[in-house]
C-alpha cells in the first residue's frame, strides 16, 4: 500500500524506530484504533515521538524536519522486516486519517444547522422586536419606569475618564449605562449590609497555600474566586460574602478541604464599628464547604455532574439559615401587632446576588436563584461549546467519545441553563462575547440589543429575554509590588549582581539564573512568560530576535518557559516546542543572548518581571490567540512596556493602559519593528511605562469590585419586598403540641398569638405578614374528622412529607386509576402510626381539576393531603383550603414567563413536518400553556423545541405528560423539584425528611425527582407508559449524567416487598 511512496514510507519507518527505541524500556506503541483519547494524552507521564510521527503524517507538518529523519532511518533500516512493518503501520495511520475527516465532515454540516437555525430564530426574534405599534410609539416618552437615557451615559462606561469620540462597533452599546459608585455615595452604601453568595465547586478551595497547579481542577479559577470574595467583603456595603465549595474529606488531599467553613476576611473595620454591640454579626468572607457525592473521593469535574442536585439543596439549606440569622442581626424587628403581643422576627436579608463560576457552578447559581427568587450572575471561565470546537477539530476523537470523557453536552446544557436564568454574564474582554457567547442559543448580540433598546424606551419585550453582558476585567492583587521600584537607579542593583563582592544586600536567585546566560547582561531585556505550549507563538518570536541584527544588538531575549528536568518527558506539545526553541537558538547562533531557564517558582515572577524593568526591557505576548492577558497587567504593575497579540484581550487591556503596542503575531516583521519601537525610542519606554503605572488601578480588587458592584446596580432586578420567599423561623417541632397552644409554636423562635375563628375581630393595626400566616394556617383548626390526624399536626406543621410522583396513565393519556391507588395506599399506609406528623402531597402533571377526579376516583380524601403540585410544577393548591392555586407560588414562579407571547410559537417549533400540536384550552392556566400531541413521533423532543426557543429569546421548562400526549409549557421557575422545595422552605421541613415516590420511567421530568437530599423510592411496575422517549436526542447527555443512580438516598422497591415497610424504614 504504501510501497509507492518512499517519503511517506520514510515517517512511518520513524515511528517503528521511535517504537523500538521504547519497547525494552516495557512502553508499547499507543492504539491507532480506535483514535487515543485526548485526556490519555495531556496525562502522559512521558514526551512519547510515536504520537509526534504520527501526528505529523495525518496533518502533514513540519515535513522538512521529517524528511531529514526519513534519510536517516532509510541508511539503518533492516531490510527484509520493512514491507509488512510498513504495510500495517500505514494501514493503521490511513484509518486514523479517515476517522478524522468524517469527524471534522460531521462538525461541519452539525455547524451549518446550528447555524442555519441561530439564524433563523435570531431574524425571526429582530423582526418582532424591530417595529414599534402605534401604542408603543406613544409611551415611549411617558414611561414611568423607563431607565432614563443619560448624556454622559457614555462616558461613565470607561470609569468617567475623558474618551475622544469613537466610531461606533459591533458592541458600541454594551455597558453603556453603567455608572460607578461615587465617592460621595459611600456612606450611603456603609449601610446596605449586602449579603453575596459566590459559587465555585470544583477544584481544591481553600484561602491560603492554593495548590495551583495541582490537578487540571485546581487552577486560575480558584485563586480567582478567593481574592474576589476576600475583596468584595473589604468592599463598603458588603457585610458578608459566603465562597460556596464542594467539601472533601479524602486521604489523597490536605485536612484543610474537609473543613466545614474556612474565614477569608473579617469584617472591615469601619463596618464592624458601625454595629451597635461592636460585634461583627457574622460578617466578612468565608468558604463554606458543602459535602457532594462520595465524601471520601476527590473526584474530577467530569464526573460530579450527578451530584449537582445534591449540593442545591444543601446550598439552599444553609443560604436560608443565613439569612435568617443575618436579618434577626441586621434588621430591626417589625413592631408588635397590638397590646400583649410579641414582636414579629425581622424579615431574613436573602443574597444580593448569587454569582456561579464555571458550567457547575453556573447550573447550582440558577437553581438557588430561582428558588429563592433574587438575581444571578455567571462567569463562564472557559466554555464548553468552544471546547467542542476546538476538540473536533482536532480530529482524534469523534462526538461520541468527547461525550464520554468530557461530558461535554451536559457541560453545555448547564451553561445553557446560567444563560436562562442570568441577569448578568461578566465576561474579560468583549471578543469572549462575540465569539465564544455567540456559539449559544441562549445568546444573540442583535436580540440582545433590540431587548435592551425597547426596554430603554419603557416598552414590551414581548416577552423575550437576553442577559446583559459585562466586560470586567479579573482584578489583581498588587500589594507585592514594591512602590520604590522606580527608573531612577536601576541599574545599581545589577551592578551589584555582575560584581557580587560589592552587593550590600541579597538579591533574588533568580536573577543570578537568568543573567548568566548573557554575555553582556546590561542591554535591555525581552522578557516573554508563557507555558511552552504552540498557540503562545514563542517560535515566531525566536524567528523574529534571530533574524534581526539590530534587535540582537540591542537587547537580549528572555524565555520563561515553566519548569523541565528533561525534555524528553515532558508532556503534551512542551517537549516539542522547546525542542524547536533549542533549535533555532542553535540555527541563529543566539548563545550568549538568550536566556531559557530550567526552573523557576511562582514567588520568582515578581523577581523577574523587576529584573526585566530594571534593564529598561519590554514584556512580549506573541500567542496566536490570548482569551484575556493576566502576564500583561503583571508586567504593566511593575512599569514594562508591552507589545502583545491583537487577537483577544489585549485589545482591551491596552485601550485601558495605554502601556505598549498591538502586533500581528504571525508577522516576524511586525513583532521586530514594534520592539524596536519601544527599545530604542526612550521617550516612548518612558512614556509607556508612566501610563501604565498610572493606569494600573482599573485593574486592581477594589476598582473591579467597585465595577462589579456597579454592574449588578444597573442590570439585576432586585426583588420588591412583597416578592421575596417568606420562610418560617426553623423546622418544625418534633413534639406534639395541646389544644390550647398556638398554631405557629411549632416554628422556632415564633411567640406570636392569633386567634383565628368565626368570632375573630383582626386589628388593624397588625402586621398584614402575621394576618396572611394565620389565615394560612386557619383550616389546619378546621381539619375533618376523617383525616384522622393528631391534634397539633396540620398542613404547614408537620416533620416529614411522602410525595407521590408516579406518573401512572393508560396509552391514551387518561389516568391509571388502579397503579394510582396503589401508589396512594402505599404512601398512606406508610404513615399510619406517625400521628400526623407526616403529610402528603401529590405531585403530577395533571391540572388541579384533573388532579383532584383522579384522586376522588381512587377513593382517596382530598383533605388528607397537604399540598397537590400540579400542571408539572406550574400550581400548588392546598385541598383541605380550597382547589384553587396557591396565588404566592403564583407570583414566585412568574420570573420570566413570557406568557401569551409564547403561546401560538410552540406548535409550530415543535412539531417536525405538519402541525402536530394543538393548544388544550381546558388544560391551560396562567402559567402553564397546555398542547395536545396527535402523534409521538411528530412531534420534536424537549431539548429540540427548547433550542429553537431559546434562539428566538423565551425562556421556558417544557414537559412531557400524559404518556406523550401532552406537552405543557411552564414557566422557567417552575418545575416538580423546585415546587417541592418551595413547600420544604414555606413549611420548615428538612428535605432529609421528605420522601418521593416514583416509577421505573414517567414524565420527561421524572429523572430531576430522582436525586437530592430527600428519600426516593422507584416503584417497578407501576408506570406502563412513559414520556421519556421525547427527552433529548441521541447526541444529547444521558441519565446517568443528571443522577447518581448508585446514592444510597435512592432505592428500588424489590419483587414482593411492601413499599410501607421500606418507606417506613427509610
Amino acid at each position: 500500500m504504501a510501497a509507492g511512496n518512499e517519503w511517506i514510507n520514510g515517517y512511518l519507518e520513524a515511528i517503528l524506530d521511535a517504537g523500538a527505541k521504547l519497547r525494552p524500556q516495557g512502553v508499547q506503541l499507543p492504539p491507532l484504533e480506535p483514535a487515543p483519547a485526548l485526556a490519555a494524552e495531556e496525562s502522559s507521564a512521558a514526551y512519547n515521538p510515536t504520537r509526534y510521527f504520527v501526528e505529523e503524517v495525518v496533518r502533514s507538518f513540519d515535513e522538512q524536519a521529517l524528511h531529514k529523519t526519513w534519510t536517516k532511518v532509510v541508511a539503518m533500516r533492516n531490510s527484509q522486516e520493512r514491507s509488512n512493518r510498513l504495510e500495517n503501520l500505514c494501514w493503521r495511520i490511513w484509518n486514523v486519517s479517515r476517522q478524522k475527516k468524517q469527524v471534522e465532515w460531521d462538525y461541519s454540516r452539525e455547524v451549518a444547522r446550528r447555524k442555519l437555525e441561530q439564524e433563523l430564530g435570531s431574524r425571526e426574534a429582530a423582526e418582532d422586536l424591530s417595529e414599534l405599534s402605534e401604542g408603543e410609539k406613544d409611551i415611549t416618552t411617558t414611561k414611568p419606569d423607563a431607565a432614563p437615557a443619560l448624556p454622559s451615559a457614555e462616558a461613565h462606561a470607561d470609569d468617567g475618564e475623558h474618551q475622544q469620540p469613537q466610531p461606533r462597533t459591533r458592541l458600541a452599546r454594551i455597558n453603556s449605562e453603567v455608572r460607578l459608585v461615587s465617592d460621595d455615595e459611600e456612606e450611603q452604601t456603609k449601610k446596605r449590609n449586602l449579603y453575596i453568595v459566590l459559587i465555585s465547586i470544583h477544584g481544591l478551595v481553600r484561602g491560603e497555600n492554593m495548590e495551583l497547579g495541582r490537578d487540571s481542577d485546581t487552577g486560575g479559577q480558584v485563586k480567582y474566586v478567593v481574592e474576589l470574595a476576600r475583596a468584595l467583603a473589604a468592599t463598603a456595603g458588603v457585610h458578608r460574602v459566603d465562597l460556596l465549595t464542594r467539601q472533601i474529606s479524602c486521604p489523597d488531599v490536605d485536612w484543610t478541604y474537609g473543613e466545614p467553613v474556612e474565614m477569608l476576611e473579617r469584617l472591615s473595620s469601619a463596618d464592624a464599628d458601625a454595629d451597635d454591640d461592636g460585634e461583627q454579626s457574622g460578617g466578612g468572607a468565608y468558604i463554606v464547604r458543602l459535602p457532594c457525592g462520595p465524601r471520601d473521593q476527590y473526584i474530577p469535574k467530569e464526573e460530579l455532574w450527578p451530584h449537582i442536585p445534591e449540593f442545591v439543596d444543601r446550598a439552599l439549606s444553609h443560604v436560608t439559615e443565613v439569612a435568617r440569622a443575618l436579618g434577626d442581626q441586621l434588621q430591626p424587628p417589625p413592631p408588635a401587632a397590638g397590646d400583649g403581643a410579641a414582636a414579629v422576627a425581622a424579615a431574613p436579608i436573602w443574597p444580593y446576588v448569587i454569582h456561579g463560576h464555571y458550567a457547575d457552578a453556573a447550573e447550582v447559581a440558577a437553581n438557588l436563584a430561582s428558588a429563592l427568587n433574587v438575581p444571578m450572575v455567571m462567569t463562564g471561565h472557559s466554555l464548553g461549546r468552544n471546547k467542542l470546537e476546538q476538540l473536533l477539530k482536532l480530529g482524534r476523537m469523534p462526538g461520541p467519545e468527547i461525550q464520554g470523557t468530557y461530558k461535554i453536552a451536559r457541560r453545555i446544557e448547564a451553561e445553557e441553563t446560567g444563560l436562562d436564568t442570568a441577569e448578568m454574564v461578566v465576561t474579560s474582554t468583549k471578543q469572549e462575547i462575540e465569539e465564544q457567547w455567540g456559539l449559544y442559543d441562549g445568546f444573540d448580540l442583535m436580540v440582545e440589543r433590540k431587548l435592551r433598546v425597547r426596554q430603554r424606551r419603557g416598552v414590551s419585550s414581548l416577552g423575550r429575554y437576553m442577559p446583559r453582558m459585562a466586560v470586567i476585567p479579573p482584578g489583581m492583587d498588587f500589594s507585592f509590588v514594591e512602590t520604590q521600584d522606580t527608573a531612577d537607579g536601576d541599574g545599581a542593583d545589577l551592578q551589584m549582581l555582575i560584581a557580587p563582592d560589592k552587593a550590600k544586600k541579597a538579591l533574588p536567585p533568580i536573577w543570578s539564573d537568568v543573567l548568566r546566560f548573557f554575555t553582556n547582561p546590561h542591554k535591555p531585556m525581552i522578557l516573554a512568560l508563557s507555558r511552552p505550549d504552540p498557540k503562545k507563538n514563542v517560535t515566531t518570536l525566536l524567528k523574529a530576535y534571530g533574524e534581526s541584527r539590530q534587535l540582537r544588538e540591542l537587547a537580549n531575549l528572555t524565555l520563561i518557559l515553566g519548569n523541565r528536568d528533561d525534555i524528553e518527558d515532558m508532556a503534551g506539545g512542551g517537549g516539542a516546542v522547546l525542542t524547536a526553541v533549542l533549535k533555532l537558538i542553535d540555527r541563529y547562533d543566539l548563545y550568549g543572548q538568550v536566556a531559557y531557564p530550567k526552573h523557576h517558582k511562582q514567588t520568582d515572577v515578581p523577581h523577574i518581571y523587576r529584573l526585566a524593568a530594571k534593564t529598561k526591557g519590554v514584556f512580549i505576548n506573541p500567542a496566536l490567540v490570548e482569551p484575556f492577558g493576566l502576564t500583561i497587567i503583571e508586567a504593566a504593575a511593575y512599569g514594562l512596556p508591552v507589545v502583545a497579540t491583537k487577537n483577544g484581550g489585549p485589545v482591551d487591556i491596552l485601550k485601558a493602559l495605554h502601556n505598549g503596542l498591538l502586533v500581528d503575531p504571525h508577522s516576524a516583521e511586525a513583532i521586530t519593528g514594534a520592539l524596536l519601537s519601544l527599545l530604542a525610542e526612550k521617550s516612548r519606554w518612558v512614556e509607556c511605562r508612566r501610563n501604565g503605572l498610572r493606569n494600573i488601578h482599573r485593574f486592581s480588587w477594589p476598582h473591579h469590585c467597585r465595577l462589579y458592584l456597579s454592574h449588578v446596580a444597573t442590570y439585576c432586578d432586585q426583588p420588591s419586598p412583597h416578592q421575596l420567599l417568606r420562610v418560617p423561623l426553623g423546622l418544625a417541632s418534633s413534639t406534639s403540641f395541646g389544644a390550647d397552644e398556638s398554631l405557629s409554636d411549632s416554628l422556632r423562635g415564633l411567640s406570636l398569638q392569633i386567634s383565628v375563628d368565626a368570632s375573630s375581630d383582626l386589628n388593624a393595626a397588625d402586621s398584614a405578614a402575621a394576618i396572611m400566616d394565620a389565615l394560612r394556617r386557619r383550616p389546619a383548626s378546621e381539619k375533618p374528622a376523617s383525616s384522622a390526624r393528631a391534634l397539633g399536626f396540620a398542613p404547614g406543621r408537620r416533620q416529614s412529607l411522602l410525595v407521590v410522583a408516579v406518573d401512572c396513565y393508560g396509552d391514551d393519556g387518561k389516568p391509571d386509576v388502579e397503579q394510582l391507588k396503589k401508589a396512594i395506599d402505599a404512601a398512606v399506609s406508610a404513615g399510619d402510626g406517625a400521628g400526623g406528623k407526616q403529610g402528603y402531597v401529590l405531585s403530577t402533571g395533571m391540572t388541579i381539576p384533573e388532579a383532584a377526579e383522579a384522586l376522588k376516583a381512587c377513593g382517596a380524601d382530598l383533605a388528607s393531603f397537604d399540598a397537590l403540585i400540579c400542571s408539572s410544577g406550574a400550581e400548588i393548591c392546598y385541598p383541605w383550603k380550597e382547589l384553587a392555586a396557591d396565588e404566592e407560588y403564583a407570583g414566585h414562579v412568574a420570573f420570566r414567563w413570557p406568557g401569551d407571547h409564547v403561546k401560538s410559537a410552540v406548535p409550530r417549533l415543535g412539531s417536525v413536518e405538519e402541525i402536530a400540536l394543538a393548544i388544550d384550552r381546558p388544560a391551560c392556566s396562567v402559567h402553564c400553556h397546555a398542547y395536545a400531541a396527535t402523534d409521538a413521533s411528530k412531534v420534536k423532543k424537549v431539548d429540540s423545541i427548547r433550542q429553537s426557543l431559546r434562539m428566538r429569546g423565551f425562556r421556558c421548562n417544557l414537559v412531557y405528560t400524559r404518556a406523550c400526549t401532552r406537552l405543557n409549557v411552564i414557566p422557567l421557575s417552575a418545575s416538580r423539584p423546585r415546587a417541592l422545595r418551595y413547600l420544604s422552605i414555606q413549611w420548615g421541613i428538612d428535605l432529609s425528611k421528605v420522601a418521593v415516590l416514583v416509577g421505573e420511567t414517567g414524565d420527561t421530568d421524572r429523572e430531576r425527582l430522582l436525586p437530592g437530599l430527600h428519600r426516593t423510592l422507584i416503584l417497578p411496575g407501576m408506570v406502563a407508559h412513559g414520556s421519556e422517549e421525547l427527552l433529548r436526542g441521541d447526541d444529547g447527555y444521558t441519565t446517568a449524567d443528571v443522577v447518581a443512580m448508585d446514592s444510597p438516598n435512592i432505592v428500588t422497591l424489590a419483587e414482593g416487598q411492601p413499599a410501607s415497610d421500606l418507606l417506613k424504614a427509610i
